[in-house]
């Protein structure tokens, strides 16, 4: 059972954070404010998880606990526990943050025939929320559109991604993103994969795409630096936990291939 204190969960060092049980909570002298075990059969094909109060402290435990963020669990422990710790804190979070009907705000309960929330007041449903967003690789000459944004880390550069907005299709989005974000026109839009992210629930959709025309005005609201990039000039790039970095390498693969057959 993982442990999650907000958007933090408990390690214990050489066990993965799916290893807790329910008693632990009590060694550890933590108390449960809300449990996936407590949930009716339909939701127990999930990962299980705990949640804990926010001012639960292990400092005093015998062994090596420490709280780390989901970031950190792909680090530590790879890419099927970060999937199973994504899918429990998804719904753990849309859970804590769902107690009340937005229609008549009554009281909300989990179903017990589906996964989802039930209003006994108006009868309303509601689902888990998820947020679609674009995120797109960019070529132009044998170079990549990487840029800065400001909420990265410092002088770290990815691939533009951005939100779909209702009436659009992903098409629509990205050629409105791009725009938008470094006002250039793009065209060749092609599907490339996707991936869950669970900060805190959206779906990025990966694309590839050729510059059409136009050059480089960054959105100097959201980005510090934009620019195009060979490979072998490439600045700080986020890790491989990120769809934005498999479309990155995506690009170096296929530009070394062409380098060894011409």
């Amino acid at each position: 059972m993982m442990i999650f204190k907000g958007d933090k969960l408990l390690d214990a060092r050489g066990k993965t954070p799916e290893s807790h049980s329910a008693s632990g909570l009590s060694e550890l002298r933590l108390r449960a404010v809300g449990s996936s075990l407590d949930l009716p059969e339909v939701w127990q094909d999930l990962p299980p998880w705990s949640e804990v109060a926010d001012s639960s402290d292990v400092s005093g435990a015998q062994h090596a606990f420490e709280w780390i963020d989901l970031r950190e669990v792909w680090r530590r422990w790879g890419d099927e526990v970060f999937a199973r710790a994504g899918v429990a804190y998804q719904y753990m979070n849309w859970l804590r943050n769902t107690r009340f009907c937005s229609r008549c705000a009554a009281p909300v309960s989990p179903g017990t025939e589906e996964r989802c929330l039930a209003c006994p007041g108006c009868g309303r449903i509601v689902y888990p929320p998820l947020h679609p967003a674009v995120i797109v690789a960019v070529e132009r000459d044998g170079k990549l559109l990487l840029a800065h944004n400001k909420n990265m880390p410092e002088k770290r550069y990815s691939v533009l991604a951005g939100f779909v907005e209702p009436g659009e299709s992903l098409e629509q989005t990205i050629e409105r993103e791009i725009m938008e974000e470094v006002g250039i026109e793009v065209e060749d839009i092609r599907y490339f994969g996707s991936q869950s992210w669970p900060f805190p629930c959206s779906l990025m959709l990966g694309f590839t795409a050729r510059w059409k025309s136009g050059e480089l005005r960054p959105d100097e609201t959201e980005l510090s630096d934009a620019g195009w990039f060979a490979p072998g000039e490439f600045p700080d790039i986020p890790p491989s936990i990120s769809i934005s970095r498999k479309l990155i390498d995506d690009f170096l693969r296929r530009r070394f291939v062409l380098r060894k057959t011409f």
